[in-house]
């Protein structure tokens, strides 16, 4: 008997599908990585609307629109950047979220590391160091390395966002990916899914923050214009 039911086990284990799920990021210490040229940058990042022109592309930081209500250092264009085969996976996500009449809007993308030293320095001036000590902001971020993007989801139709139950750059536990209910809870379950499938990993503090892991990983300062 106990041998019957462990053969069934075994077997209900051998059919089960595969999970498709990607491994989270391995840590990296980006203050030891080295800060590329300019020329680097240049062969390295991808304007990802050459692979996927229908993504929508509104960073926040070469405008007013953003938490610092000024445009921040180093964003001069329009341009969302990211390394190579990032781009190429993203543009993937869109191809398939495009069949359920979905889409991507980009809030940002690659970040100079000039950015990122504002955003530290904001904190400072304005006596909300809170958020580096609280995840919200890095001092030495992901985004520098081109591996990072942050963006929504909207319908196709009409280029409107889909209800995430907090904006973007939102500083609080509302904005945590598990943190939503009803309709907010199931577009962010979509937006992660369709990200993972092409291995991106969800930072878990902010719904709308993903990574994607790459073994040569480098920071760059190169301005967008």
């Amino acid at each position: 008997m106990y041998r019957f039911i462990l053969l069934a086990a075994l077997a209900a284990l051998a059919c089960a599908p595969v999970s498709r799920r990607v491994p989270p990021a391995a840590p990296v210490n980006t203050a030891d990585l080295p800060v590329a040229s300019d020329a680097a940058a240049d062969s390295l990042l991808t304007d990802v609307r050459t692979l996927a022109p229908g993504i929508v592309v509104d960073l926040r930081y070469a405008t007013s629109n953003n938490f610092t209500s000024a445009p921040i250092a180093g964003y001069e264009g329009n341009h969302a950047y990211l390394r190579a085969p990032a781009a190429a996976a993203l543009a993937r996500v869109e191809r398939d979220l495009a069949a359920q009449g979905l889409g991507l809007k980009i809030f940002d993308a690659y970040r100079p590391v000039r950015a990122t030293e504002a955003m530290v320095e904001w904190t400072k001036r304005v006596n909300r160091e809170d958020l580096l000590r609280d995840g919200y902001i890095a001092s030495k971020s992901r985004h520098n390395l081109g591996v990072a993007v942050d963006l929504t989801l909207i319908h196709l139709r009409d280029s409107s966002e889909l209800e995430m139950g907090t904006p973007f750059d939102t500083f609080s536990a509302a904005a945590h990916t598990a943190n939503a209910t009803g309709l907010a809870a199931q577009n962010r379950q979509l937006l992660k899914s369709a990200m993972e499938r092409e291995g991106f990993t969800n930072y878990d503090q902010e719904w709308w923050h993903f990574i994607f892991s790459l073994p040569d990983q480098m920071r760059f300062d190169r301005v967008i214009r």
